[in-house]
């Protein structure tokens, strides 16, 4: 076996500390304070002054250091492998609107990465379209020549010459012949035929989240009677929250059966209004996302791309005209801000990280240090840095 032993633990309702974790066949088998006595054959992990965290879990991020979800070849492997060094071992691969032959090759090649998983890499779960189906007038760094309509066979934009000759019904033959590999679909519920494609995805097993959307306060709440059940990086391109239009944001913060994301780099949302979701939602119903982009873990002004468009990297990404497109945030900074901006406890933070998205994917044993759960876990010293991250009870960062 192995022992993880004299950091604090961050357990679903306290910290325990200091206390030993116990690790047998690739999973948690006993959790107890203080340090365990061990066989000739077990191994003892000394990280005395450190806190142990469930895995995180990025159910919404789009690259990091240089690669894209779309770069096609072994982009998805190159993702999978550099993300352990942030503390996230599992994620969902997230695509932004594009043509479908740009799809199937990022379907393919999560479909390949889950059946052949790489030792060491975090876990990669079925993706996360931010598909074609989203109201132009929020689309932010979407490209619009790639937005369609669910009821549409023709092209929306035959004008454009920068239009491809696909319609929405082309976009979706790709979703339904993928639909193993795709876990969540963000779609705005006004969109012509929009609730009947809820309706559609939900009874083919996607979580279906409402996301660069005007949609009304009804409108939004049509979605969700029909199956949404997750909203895409809250306050982000939506209609707004309004005393007397309260939109799609008031609807979904309203409804305690919808999980929304966050965007928890205090700069997407200010701290102040992150705490006012947390109030509105709780922990239990919001998870911590990066938005991030291939300009995640690169250095200030560095330059790389999202779907093939250009990006900078500053304190977010933005496009060549300023528009921003994604963030430049890494999970093991998302949990900080939560705790240092935002004021939350280990306990908060880790359900917002780990905990809230594995339950709403329905991931079983992970998400939670407990007995009988997967041993995901990532080690954070003092200063809440990623010191150590395992998989599956193996240590894959660092290797050495």
């Amino acid at each position: 076996m192995i022992f993880l032993s004299g950091a604090d633990v961050v357990l679903p309702d306290r910290v325990l500390g200091p206390a030993t974790i116990a690790i047998d066949e690739g999973r948690i088998v006993e959790i107890a304070s203080g340090v365990r006595p061990r066989g000739a054959r077990d191994e003892v992990v000394d990280i005395h002054q450190h806190v142990v965290v469930p895995g995180f879990i990025d159910v919404h991020v789009h690259g990091v250091e240089g690669s894209d979800t779309l770069d096609g070849g072994e982009a998805i492997r190159r993702i999978a492998s550099r993300l352990p060094r942030f503390g996230v071992t599992a994620f969902c691969p997230t695509s932004i609107a594009c043509h479908p032959g740009a799809l199937r090759r990022m379907l393919g090649a999560v479909r390949e990465a889950r059946l052949r998983p790489e030792r060491g890499a975090s876990r990669v779960l079925p993706a996360h379209l931010e598909s074609n189906f989203i109201n132009p007038a929020f689309n932010g760094a979407q490209p619009l020549e790639c937005l369609r309509l669910p009821v549409s066979s023709q092209p929306t934009d035959k004008e454009s010459g920068e239009a491809e000759d696909f319609s929405g019904a082309d976009i979706l033959r790709e979703i339904d012949s993928a639909s193993a590999d795709i876990g969540i679909v963000t779609l705005a519920p006004e969109l012509d035929g929009g609730i009947d494609l809820v309706r559609h995805l939900v009874a083919a097993g996607h979580h279906v989240s409402l996301g660069h959307s005007g949609a009304t306060y009804e409108e939004a709440q049509a979605g969700i009677a029909a199956g949404a059940r997750q909203a895409t990086h809250l306050f982000n391109r939506m209609s707004p929250l309004g005393h007397r239009a309260p939109g799609l944001t008031g609807a979904v913060l309203e409804r305690e059966d919808v999980t929304v994301e966050l965007v928890s780099d205090g700069v997407h949302v200010h701290p102040a209004v992150m705490r006012v979701a947390l109030a509105a939602k709780t922990p239990a119903r919001v998870m911590a996302i990066t938005d991030g982009t291939a300009g995640s873990g690169l250095p200030r002004g560095a330059r790389t791309t999202i779907g093939g468009r250009p990006i900078t990297v500053g304190d977010v990404a933005r496009l060549d005209d300023g528009t921003i497109a994604g963030s430049v945030l890494t999970m093991d900074r998302a949990f900080g801000v939560l705790v240092a901006a935002c004021g939350l406890g280990l306990v908060e933070a880790a359900a917002i990280c780990s905990t809230t998205p594995a339950r709403q994917l329905g991931l079983q044993g992970l998400g939670t240090i407990s007995p009988g759960s997967t041993a995901d876990l990532v080690v954070l010293d003092a200063r809440l840095r990623v010191a150590q991250t395992w998989i599956g009870g193996t240590r894959v960062w660092p290797l050495s």
